[in-house]
């Protein structure tokens, strides 16, 4: 039985029985000759059981095999080596629409064996900076935290930061599910869940069949019991299918990986088989370079249609945002996406910290000229007014309700109202226009003359009040433009 979907192609030349260590999913090769970094190698054992590996260091004779399915129970003595002299390969095919893989990208759904059209490096295809176009372009997720104020663009690679307890895994099955672009275009979603429990990866199953979105999805699942090393595969085999959605088919594929954090944990007990020198808290020194090699693969091509969007969810080792991995994944990455631990504790779902929270590249999705201004200018305004009240909070803490002015208790009237009513959505699919009605409700709890982030002309258009002697229209959502809708 072979153990991987990831395969190569049929060059093998030399036998080789000169295993001479194993060491967790490694295993030395000695006395080895021709043979290059990335290489597949096929062991195959005395019972004629057949694993797959790949080479991740040849010095002087010696090649280091990284063993998808782990060394356990492999006999050094009577198992042959063979090195293909390829890399490793994944088939691919529009038939994966709809299907559901293994780590390693075979099919675990019942369905047929898949008839590949391509067989892909699953390490990807370098691209030149200069082909790249700027990520533009909106792609509504139905979370109003999300789409209206840390907007998610076409080509950006935006990451959720999440906790132990909190609810991440079922954020991000909430939003491949609800994903959607609004210009008509092929769209798809690329779901790989990494080391998560059989139970989660039955909830993922089960949101995508029952929102009718399983067809447009591709999902792999990595298991929790499954080989560790199988974790170092999954997002290299997800992001080669998006790759060829995106750059060969024309569609516009968001890539949503979770848990980045099972993933870096994977690539630190193979960094400490190969006694390498440990970097920050034991994980490897090439850990940013790693993460850069999988994030990078995200964005738009000057003179394709496609495009590749990432969404990265992970988990932050004792909520701590200065960890290795989420300050690495911040630096490559275009924003972030906080989740609290305080709002999961009131019942607000999804518990977005509104706070820390930023999107880079949201300017550059909110459509053009009038849009764009009433966008960006409702947003900062409503990020102001709550962050005005989280600080009254703590200053009630202190001195009391009692001491607080008029003006004051508007806006802690604001920050609670905001959280229960904008924040606090369950699992409700908002339009942006949802999202913005919600938005000015919001800010009329609040005088006209206090909206100093918002331009009169905005403020007389869409809030129900005086402004200046001036009826406003009162309308409840934004006009958005066709060609900022995309």
């Amino acid at each position: 039985m072979t153990d991987t979907n990831v395969t190569t192609l049929p060059l093998y030349t030399i036998d080789y029985r000169t295993l001479s260590y194993a060491s967790g999913p490694l295993l030395f090769v000695e006395n080895v000759h021709g043979v290059g970094y990335g290489e597949i190698v096929e062991l195959r054992g005395a019972d004629g059981q057949v694993r797959r590996g790949q080479v991740l260091e040849v010095d002087r004779g010696r090649a280091v095999v990284q063993v998808f399915v782990g060394t356990r129970g492999l006999d050094l003595e009577k198992t042959e080596a063979r090195f293909s002299g390829d890399v490793a390969r994944m088939g691919v095919s529009l038939e994966m629409l709809g299907r559901t893989f293994n780590g390693s990208g075979e099919p675990i759904d019942g369905g047929p064996p898949l008839i590949p059209e391509l067989r892909l490096d699953i390490n990807g295809q370098p691209i030149n900076p200069w082909a790249r176009d700027h990520p533009a372009e909106f792609i509504q997720t139905g979370i109003s935290t999300i789409d209206g104020l840390n907007t998610l663009v076409r080509g950006q690679k935006l990451p959720i930061f999440s906790g132990f307890g909190l609810p991440g895994g079922e954020m991000a099955a909430q939003i491949a599910a609800q994903a959607q672009v609004k210009t008509g275009e092929e769209f798809a979603v690329v779901f790989a869940a990494i080391g998560i429990p059989y139970h989660e990866a039955a909830v993922f199953r089960r949101s995508f069949e029952a929102s009718n979105t399983l067809e447009r999805t591709v999902l792999f699942l990595n298991l929790a019991n499954d080989p560790t090393i199988e974790r170092l595969l999954t997002p290299r085999v997800a992001l080669t299918t998006a790759e060829y959605l995106a750059f060969r088919h024309d569609y516009h594929v968001l890539a949503i990986i979770t848990d980045m954090t099972n993933y870096a944990e994977a690539l630190r007990e193979v960094s400490a088989a190969r006694e390498e020198v440990p970097g920050r808290r034991g994980y490897p020194g090439y850990l940013y370079t790693d993460l850069a090699s999988l994030y990078e693969r995200a964005g738009r091509l000057k003179g394709q249609k496609g495009s590749i969007t990432q969404l990265i969810i992970l988990t932050m080792p004792d909520d701590d945002i200065t960890h290795p991995i989420p300050d690495l994944t911040g630096y490559i990455t275009e924003g972030q996406i906080v989740l609290s631990r305080d709002l999961h504790r009131k019942g607000v779902y999804p518990p977005i910290d509104v706070l820390p929270c930023l999107s880079r590249l949201m300017n550059a999705g909110i459509g053009p000229g009038k849009t764009r201004a009433d966008h960006r200018q409702v947003a900062d305004q409503l990020y102001a007014f709550y962050a005005e009240g989280c600080d009254l909070r703590r200053l009630v803490a202190i001195v009391g309700e009692t001491a607080l002015s008029e003006e004051d208790r508007h806006r802690l009237t604001f920050a609670e109202q905001f959280e229960q009513e904008f924040i606090n959505q369950g699992q409700t699919n908002r339009s942006l226009e949802e999202t913005f009605a919600i938005a000015w409700k919001l800010l009329r709890l609040l005088p006209a003359r206090e909206l100093k982030r918002i331009k009169t002309e905005f403020i007389e258009h869409y809030y129900e009040d005086t402004v200046d002697g001036k009826q406003g229209k009162g309308s409840a959502s934004l006009d958005f433009p066709s060609n900022s809708e995309a």
